[in-house]
């Protein structure tokens, strides 16, 4: 298995109580103790606008600015976000922005890419918020924009959604053949058709029947466009709370509604936990390698991990690093 590590920006409030101007130490911090080792291949951040699980006026720092800074500040992980909104940034213009920071980065960068849900932050933002269909129509043109730009240096597209007229995109990415393309999401139609079509990497359910489900179809879909399913590495993400015992993990978990209820009151802190609880990736590390090899048999063999103490505690990380990533490395 190959691992990334989620840095803390503010989105899912896990930078509450540090100063603004202290942030961004801690967010390279951590971006810097995963450069440093072998563990991890990758950093990733998320690309949204207002936290969750409600808006608030909490800091939440912007995707790609972080990807340009951690391209600067770091050497060898590679760079990701997971994952982009097509739809927040033109794709000509993303397309330039990820070669500028793939060359920043001498080639580290990974496009993770998709058609965006948040709806509070669309209107808030003044995108409107098209039906489904529209943002993946959106997405796969975006998708063949990039694919232009970063093969040939320009990208010519008359679209429904976007039209572009020989738009210049120099420097081309480091990379050859331009910046992997992680299409995440699981839309069973239309996001894995589009998947099965143009990505290198997908991101979608990580429970073991969720994943088994929609690997499963997959395969189907790369069956009908006529590309190679077993090239395609398939990652899911997990909200990792870890503990030596069952007891030390509640007591992570209850720091963390400890954090959010001022903030977003006890209904929703709560609710958080949702994303925890019952998760592969909350446990004792016995229980987390357990479950992570099973997904592991299943084909599951990139995970992106997100530790929501982190900008406060790398005990938690420090204990995955020695005891899970060994058990499960390939």
């Amino acid at each position: 298995m190959r691992f990334g590590l989620f840095v803390p920006q503010g989105w899912r409030l896990d930078l509450v109580g540090i100063d603004p101007a202290a942030q961004w130490d801690v967010m390279r911090g951590l971006a810097e103790h995963a450069d440093r080792g072998d563990v991890w291949e990758s950093v990733w951040v998320y690309d949204h606008f207002h936290t969750v699980p409600a808006p608030t006026d909490e800091a939440c720092h912007e995707a790609w600015s972080l990807m340009a800074a951690f391209a600067a500040t770091t050497e060898r992980v590679r760079l990701g976000q997971m994952c982009t909104c097509m739809a927040y940034r033109n794709p000509a213009y993303l397309a330039k922005v990820a070669a500028t920071t793939d060359v920043i980065s001498k080639g580290r960068v990974e496009m993770g890419i998709g058609g965006g849900w948040y709806e509070h932050e669309w209107r808030a933002y003044g995108y409107g918020f098209p039906r489904p269909g529209e943002r993946l129509g959106m997405l796969d043109e975006g998708v063949q924009i990039f694919a232009q730009a970063w093969r040939e240096g320009r990208a010519t597209l008359h679209g429904k959604h976007y039209t572009v007229d020989d738009a210049i995109v120099a420097p081309r990415p480091l990379q050859d053949g331009g910046i992997p393309l992680w299409i995440a999401g699981g839309g069973e139609k239309v996001t894995l058709k589009i998947a099965a079509k143009y990505a290198q990497y997908t991101n979608f359910d990580g429970t073991l029947d969720g994943f088994r489900h929609k690997s499963a179809l997959l395969a189907d879909h790369c069956r009908d466009v006529g590309t190679d399913y077993d090239a395609i590495v398939r990652s899911a993400n997990y909200n990792v709370a870890i503990g030596h015992t069952e007891a030390e993990v509640e007591e992570r978990l209850a720091r963390l509604v400890a954090r959010l209820e001022p903030i977003v009151g006890a209904e929703k802190a709560q609710g958080a936990l949702g994303a925890f609880r019952g998760m592969p990736g909350v446990g004792t590390p016995e229980q987390i390698v357990e479950k992570l090899s099973a997904l592991q048999a299943v084909g599951m063999s990139y995970g992106i991990f997100y530790f929501p103490e982190a900008a406060y505690d790398r005990s938690g990380i420090e204990l995955f690093e020695r005891e899970v990533v060994p058990a499960l490395r390939d």
